[in-house]
């Protein structure tokens, strides 16, 4: 329940004042009415106006946003004064951003107050304050103290108004040397010494590095009491976005130090949170101070100054020049790999300007082409080779004057697609105007301007040598002109305070000083509350030179009071406050320190009680962060105790609660703990795999994070099988156990475990295994090379591959092949794991004529499908276009006459070629069919006759070529039987066998003869002659006693017709007497024992390659010859041809195969002898 209260203010009679709580901190809301009608509402501030703290002189404003229905009235108003001067006070509204403003022009320092704003409507108001700081100029040190805020956080510190060292030119004396001379030397590099030097008109070098090296050593002494370290001074310079900024690195011994800003001598207003709403900004970045200035103005040149306390860290001198931009940047269009130029004109000439893009600077290099005209007018930047991520914002600064252009990259349209176009020695940009000519009329105008100044500084010279010199003073030395200046002498110096007293807070009974310095030796004088203070009654008053210090000896409420100190005209005080550090009751610390036990979800309440007191700050923490009212925390705070109410606390609210009691005088805490019950968090992972064999697969994990709260008493553990959704709990452990062995897994399997943490709250949420545990080791094989395509059709596609480079170990049982269709995404395996191709080809027939696949294969062994191939060559399914061409034609066919002759010629070609048959170069006859089918054509003659028998010839053409093939087509029948036979011998053993030809032998110019002879010694019919075209032979080794018989044969492509038999040659017939014409005849033996006229050679041939042997034997009679493998005869081998003719011996083998190696050899034997020869043959693999 929320407890109401009636407010007096701001409501009718009759109306109720209930008090409401604004979402945005700070706001007081009061709602007129009980109950608002619906889609109503009370006034309410969605921006509140943020205190400020501005420098005397300044535009200062405050904007609020409300909200409400009825729409709320605004108004403003102060503390101290009144608002309704609209010279001074200005109240607008923007109905566009639906703000109210509320401005200050020329604000002044009597204008420091804290200020209201009211939102009113007729069912509430709300109510915000703010505070405006002023910061007066030109502080004066008999002046009272001012504040100045520093924005942090939204809270503002106060400190005291201060002013540098550095004093207006007005207030130096003549002779005198600029101090910002020696901070500007402070730090320099000493590189810009020499220029430094020339600018202030100090030419005595060695006296300068000699002082600037004391002054150096008393600052690092007095900087070294507040920091650590400083490093990387950057000093002032002008940024891409319009703004100043310089950086420097500082340690700070005390974070707390207060941090000031100087311009020339005065104190600088900046803020740190709203960066918007001033003008000077102060940003801390770890160690890292960056100090910047936006909304740059000629005014903002001088020197800068970075205090900490009342010493100077570092000093930078801000120049603008005065510099315009006659002609700027104008927006640059080019193409890719084009360059890009920039060009603007100056109105005063400029060494250096600054090129930024995309607010980064830019700086001559490969890319960057950064120019200068000789008159310095002219500046010029050249993006060199454009790309598309060149595209964006670019500027040019000088002084404080900038300008910005785009450029913009477009794609080159004439590149081909995939590939990089060559750079282009085009330029694109430039602004368009004869920039020399500008350049050339604003010199003309310089120069007309310097030429005036001179003439103006010769007549104010030749006025001054006009006028007469005035008379020197009697006692006065002639001024000599000195030859080189000297270093001024230091003036006298005025007694002053270099530090001086401040509020301080003593402990009751503890001793307090208070210390003065003085910049010389002189006397003082102390007060308290105006009256004057001696040594005794527990104070001493000492003085060392020039410090003067006021002890007291023990602190009581007496002491408390203002304390002055005086020295002549230079006078400081403080105020000294005497008073007790706050402290707890034992009994209630006691009670405080026991830890609250809670459950998640439950309210946690802490409370302390205390001594009442004035000035006391109750913050309450929790694990040293300090915690607010508001959400789940409400802090209640009485004069003598505070409590805390923590609200549905969750795990992450237990820790440290801590509260403190701070006054002025220092500090005190007391600690408890928040304990908040909960089930555990889940183990810790990820699950490790201690063990996995083929039959236990043992895993580890860590305890969990987080336990609740309370120990964890044990671990369950859960299985589930990959491929499967069912998880079956296998057992817990004990808290103490952190792993757990699964003995019941079976080899090449894959198992997902989690584990859950228990504790008496509950089970925590499950830590799963990441990635699947197998039972045992899988290798899988590596990526086999990319299958290549062999040929591709219609109907099929063959590929082939390369094995693995790497099988890891692990023999390859076979492949997968995948297949893929264009523009899908679906990989299709084309076999099964347990259907490997062994082989490292595939043809793949489950193709679509016409349509575009890539195929990707993969190595399979004992553990599955090892890792792909990169794809293929996308690959389409059609026959390729190509010349027709003739599939192993037969060019000679014989039919038989009568019988239907079919001649069948197979062909490819792509496309499908036109066929066409001709018979003797002539047109076939009509009774002649052609059948056409595809990839054959055949020829049909039904009934075919002799005059059918031509060379037909089949042509194929299509759009790649054209080819044709000759058939001689044969019609014929069995020959007729020879004529009669004759037998004639002419010479002693030789008969002429001589036959009338076949009737056939006209009509069949392929028709021969063949002559088989007998002889009674053997009664065996053998050939003696074959393929005689002829009607005669000649018979040889006719022997005397023996009778012969000999049968003639007709033959052709049909086969033999039946034998002409001729007459028997005996002993008496048909022999032809010889005269011996009266000489003794003498009879001859021709018989002899066989020899090798021609023998064997050695033979190497490739395995594969046909082999043709040979040698020559003689011997009378004619032996037998037989053929030996490694001694082993091969006469009746089938694989080995053998022949014999008249003497040659040959063997023919078709294709050599490995186990042909070895020696042959040939023995030839009669009955008369043997001989024999060898050789060998050695087949390549």
């Amino acid at each position: 329940m929320f407890r109401r209260s009636v407010v007096a203010d701001g409501t009718a009679t009759g109306q109720v004042g209930i008090k409401k709580k604004s979402k945005v901190p700070g706001v007081m809301i009061t709602q007129f009415m009980e109950t608002l009608p619906e889609g109503k509402s009370h006034p309410d501030f969605t921006r509140k106006p943020i205190a400020l703290t501005i420098q005397e002189g300044k535009f200062a404003f405050f904007k609020a946003i409300v909200t409400g229905d009825p729409t709320p009235t605004v108004k403003w108003s102060r503390n101290n004064g009144d608002v309704s001067d609209t010279a001074r006070y200005q109240t607008k509204y923007d109905p566009n951003s639906n703000e109210h403003t509320f401005e200050m022009p020329n604000v002044m320092p009597d204008q420091a107050d804290t200020y209201k704003c009211f939102a009113t409507n007729e069912f509430g108001q709300a109510i915000v304050t703010v505070v405006l700081n002023i910061i007066e100029v030109g502080y004066k040190k008999n002046k009272a103290p001012q504040q100045a805020a520093e924005a942090t956080g939204g809270n503002f510190k106060t400190v005291l108004k201060r002013k540098s060292k550095i004093r207006p030119k007005s207030e130096q004396k003549d002779g005198e040397i600029d101090p910002k001379f020696w901070e500007l030397l402070l730090s320099a590099d000493k590189k810009d010494y020499e220029n430094i030097c020339t600018e202030f008109g100090v030419t005595d070098f060695r006296w300068m590095l000699k002082k600037l090296n004391e002054m150096k050593k008393e600052r690092e002494e007095e900087q070294a009491e507040f920091v650590k370290n400083i490093s990387n001074l950057r000093p002032i310079q002008v940024n891409g976005d319009g703004t100043a900024s310089f950086e420097i690195d500082m340690d700070l011994i005390d974070p707390s130090s207060s941090v000031f800003l100087y311009k020339d001598g005065i104190m600088v207003p900046y803020t740190k949170e709203l960066g918007e709403s001033m003008k000077h900004n102060l940003k801390q970045v770890g160690k890292k101070y960056i100090f910047s200035m936006r909304d740059l103005m000629p005014d903002d040149a001088g020197l800068y100054q970075l205090d900490v306390e009342d010493v100077n860290m570092f000093s930078t001198d801000f120049k603008i020049p005065m510099v315009d931009f006659l002609v700027k940047i104008q927006e640059v269009k080019a193409i890719e790999r084009e360059d890009a130029v920039f060009e603007c004109v100056l109105s005063n000439p400029f060494s250096k300007i600054l090129w930024f893009g995309k607010n980064l600077p830019l700086e001559q290099g490969d890319k960057y082409d950064i120019q200068v005209s000789e008159d310095k007018l002219i500046h010029r930047l050249v993006v060199k080779d454009c790309m598309v991520v060149d595209k964006g914002i670019y500027s040019v600064c000088a002084g404080i004057k900038s300008c910005n252009a785009w450029l913009v990259v477009e794609a080159d349209k004439d590149a081909q697609k995939g590939k990089k176009t060559a750079r282009k020695t085009t330029r694109a940009g430039g602004s368009g105007m004869d920039l020399q000519k500008v350049a050339q009329e604003q010199q003309a105008k310089l120069e007309k301007v310097r030429e005036e100044i001179k003439e103006q500084i010769k007549v104010v010279k030749e006025a001054e040598a006009a006028a007469p010199p005035p008379e020197a003073p009697p006692a006065a030395a002639p001024a000599k002109a000195p030859a080189k200046p000297k270093a001024p002498k230091d003036p006298e110096p005025e007694p002053g305070i270099t530090c001086g007293l401040s509020d301080i807070y003593c402990l009751r009974g503890k001793p307090a000083e208070l210390i003065v310095k003085m910049n010389m030796d002189c006397d003082g004088t102390w007060y308290k509350d105006g009256e004057q203070l001696n040594s005794g009654a527990g104070i001493t008053i000492t003085k060392d030179a020039t410090s003067h210090k006021l002890t007291i000896q023990s602190c009581k409420d007496d002491d408390s009071g203002v304390y002055r100190f005086a020295s002549g005209d230079q006078v400081t005080q403080g105020k000294v406050t005497v008073g007790d550090v706050p402290e707890f009751d034992p009994d209630d610390l006691h009670k405080f320190s026991k830890p609250v036990i809670i459950r998640v979800g439950q309210n946690a309440t802490f409370k302390m009680p205390f001594p009442p007191q004035e000035s006391l700050v109750v913050s309450w923490f929790k694990d040293c962060n300090e915690l607010k009212d508001g959400g789940g925390v409400k802090i209640v705070r009485e004069p003598n105790h505070s409590r805390l109410l923590l609200r549905d606390c969750l795990r992450t609210d237990a820790g440290e609660i801590k509260i403190q009691l701070k006054n002025p005088f220092g500090s005190v805490e007391a600690t408890s703990q928040l304990i908040v019950l909960d089930r555990p968090g889940p183990p810790e992972g990820p699950v490790e795999a201690v063990e996995s064999t083929s039959s236990i697969i043992e895993i580890k994990w860590k305890p969990p994070k987080d336990d609740g709260g309370s120990a964890v008493t044990n671990y369950i553990i859960e299985r589930q099988q990959t491929g499967q959704s069912l998880w079956t709990k296998l057992g817990d452990v004990s808290a103490d156990k952190t792993s757990f062995r699964d003995r019941n897994v079976m080899h090449g399997k894959k198992y997902n475990y989690r584990i859950y943490a228990e504790n008496p709250e509950g089970l925590s949420d499950a830590l799963e295994t990441a990635d699947s545990i197998m039972a045992g080791i899988m290798i899988l094989a590596g990526p086999p090379g990319a299958p290549k395509v062999e040929s591709a059709s219609k109907t099929c596609i063959n590929l082939t591959w390369t094995p693995p480079e790497d099988d890891r170990g692990v023999p390859i049982i076979g492949y997968q092949l995948e297949k893929r269709k264009k523009d899908t995404n679906q990989w299709i395996a084309l076999n099964a794991l347990n259907e490997p191709i062994e082989d490292v080809k595939y043809a793949v027939k489950d193709v679509t004529e016409g349509a575009e696949y890539e195929f990707r294969v993969s190595a399979i062994n004992e553990s599955g499908s090892g890792d792909l191939s990169p794809p293929s060559a996308m690959v389409c399914a059609k026959n390729p276009n190509m010349r027709p061409c003739f599939k192993d034609p037969e060019d000679f066919i014989v039919i038989r006459a009568g019988n239907s002759a079919r001649v069948k010629i197979c062909y490819e070609g792509e496309p499908p070629p036109e066929i066409t048959w001709l018979k003797d170069d002539e047109p076939i006859s009509p009774w002649i069919n052609v059948i056409n089918t595809e990839g054959m054509s055949q020829l049909v003659i039904p009934s075919s006759k002799r005059s059918d028998s031509a060379i037909y010839t089949i042509k194929a053409k299509n759009s790649v070529g054209e080819a044709s093939f000759d058939i001689e087509v044969r019609v014929t029948d069995e020959p007729k039987t020879p004529g009669p036979v004759e037998l004639e011998q002419t010479v002693h053993g030789r008969v002429v066998v001589s036959w009338a030809p076949s009737p056939d032998q006209e009509l069949d110019d392929r028709l021969y003869y063949l002559v088989s002879q007998h002889d009674s010694n053997t009664r065996v019919w053998k050939t003696v002659a074959d393929r005689l075209f002829a009607n005669t032979y000649t018979v040889n080794n006719i022997l005397p006693g023996i009778e012969y018989h000999f049968r003639i044969y007709a033959k052709n492509d049909m086969g033999l017709s039946d034998p002409s038999n001729s007459p028997t040659w005996g002993v008496n017939s048909n022999r032809v007497q010889l005269s011996s014409n009266g000489v003794n005849l003498t009879e001859v033996s021709f018989e002899r024992p066989p020899s090798i006229l021609v023998p064997l050679k050695v033979h190497t041939p490739p395995k594969g390659y046909q082999l043709y042997m040979t040698c020559a034997v003689r011997g009378c009679p004619t032996p037998t010859v037989s053929w030996y493998l490694n001694d082993t005869c091969i006469n009746l081998d089938n694989n080995y041809y053998i022949t014999n003719s008249f003497g040659v011996c040959s063997m023919y083998i078709l294709r050599v195969r490995s186990n042909d190696s070895g020696e042959y050899k040939v023995v030839a034997v009669n009955s008369l002898g043997k001989a024999e020869c060898s050789t060998k043959l050695i087949v390549k693999e």
